[in-house]
């Protein structure tokens, strides 16, 4: 009975020293859901009876919204990518200066999170469209914002925002598409 009991604790031991000879676990990072981004495709907005267009890509539709006093404002939706660029229309009336002024000031105001915020102008002297882009760089809500005027009868401003936390390094490639989305909305641009 003793040789028993030594064989068995004898493999017993054998056993839980070739089990317990693993590798320890590492924790894993959290993931991001892989994105499958399309081919840019355009087409016009349809905007009839507004004062400006331009195109949009094919994976987003325009959406009107509906403000008192406020007219011609629509949302461009990107539902597979949980995003919309919220655009705002406003009539210029010797006015200019205060319209440009909010909208500086509403970029400016995302840079407690932004890292840097360049900004770029616009000029379309020809179709008479001229502005100035910003490009806000960190985990800011609004990635990417811009504004639009003929300087004398119109003004126009758009700001992208994602439907989620903003997290830079996850939404980078969105961020990007949505962005080459935007100049080609900025490089088609024409008032009415």
């Amino acid at each position: 009975m003793k040789k028993l009991l030594r064989r068995v604790l004898l493999l017993f031991l054998l056993v839980a020293c070739c089990v317990s000879c693993r590798k320890a676990g590492i924790p894993k990072p959290y993931g991001y859901f892989r994105i499958d981004i399309p081919e840019h495709q355009y087409q016009p907005a349809p905007l009839p009876n507004y004062p400006y267009t331009f195109v949009i890509n094919t994976i987003s539709y325009t959406k009107a919204v509906k403000k008192a006093d406020e007219h011609y404002w629509i949302d461009i939706v990107y539902p597979s990518l949980n995003a919309c660029v919220h655009c705002s229309y406003k009539p210029v009336s010797g006015n200019l200066n205060l319209l440009t002024d909010d909208a500086v000031n509403f970029v400016f105001s995302h840079a407690i999170k932004a890292s840097a915020i360049p900004e770029q102008a616009f000029d379309n002297a020809k179709d008479q469209v001229w502005g100035v882009w910003f490009d806000l760089e960190g985990n800011t809500a609004s990635p990417l914002q811009f504004f639009l005027t003929d300087s004398t009868h119109h003004f126009f401003r758009a700001a992208l925002y994602f439907n989620n936390i903003p997290n830079q390094d996850s939404l980078a490639p969105v961020t990007q598409y949505i962005r080459e989305d935007m100049q080609t909305l900025v490089e088609t641009f024409r008032w009415k």
